[in-house]
């Protein structure tokens, strides 16, 4: 939320902004990331043996990743907890659950995208649509409540899914790409 995390080539990690508890700095040796998250004061790294490390603020719930997990295709992070998506399409949280960040919709399944706000997640279903959960659900009140986890009435077909802090962002696949400004020099 206050770092950036970029990727490398080669596996590593390289991080920049807030550093206050060590989130934007990778870990010696850390090596063979295929993917990568940041958080509020942690950040997530998805291994290729599809194990996730966690680094920051050590000791924390978000930084304790569970020891069962294993699997994991994707990570998310949010302002105090962590997500992972398994193979199997399902859906693993931890951390600190003040906003019901961390309770996962019985049942959900056939998840193929996840996305971490400060205290919402987003999951993409293999059927192009979304489901929720989290501060700013249907039915939830409070300060952080502003609605960026109520689904729009008709979001269908949706090809990709973003979460910031207090607001969601879905991308529909129902319409044909189209170019905005026209191309010089370019051949396909």
């Amino acid at each position: 939320l206050l770092h950036n995390l970029a990727l490398c080539a080669d596996g590593t990690v390289i991080g920049w902004g807030w550093n206050s508890y060590r989130e934007a700095t990778a870990p010696p040796g850390l090596t063979n990331v295929i993917g990568v998250a940041g958080g509020e004061m942690h950040s997530l790294a998805l291994l290729g043996d599809h194990t996730v490390f966690a680094w920051g603020n050590v000791g924390a719930p978000y930084d304790r990743v569970p020891t069962d997990l294993t699997n994991a295709v994707a990570v998310a992070a949010g302002q105090y907890y962590s997500e992972s998506l398994k193979a199997d399409g399902t859906v693993v949280t931890w951390g600190f659950n003040p906003y019901t960040d961390l309770t996962v919709p019985v049942g959900l399944s056939n998840v193929v995208a996840i996305a971490a706000g400060e205290m919402h997640s987003l999951a993409l279903l293999q059927d192009g649509t979304v489901v929720t959960w989290g501060s700013g659900s249907p039915g939830s009140t409070g300060f952080y409540d502003h609605g960026q986890a109520t689904v729009p009435a008709g979001l269908r077909d949706v090809v990709a899914i973003s979460a910031g802090t207090i607001h969601s962002l879905a991308l529909s696949g129902s319409f044909p790409p189209f170019i905005t400004t026209p191309m010089c020099a370019q051949t396909v």
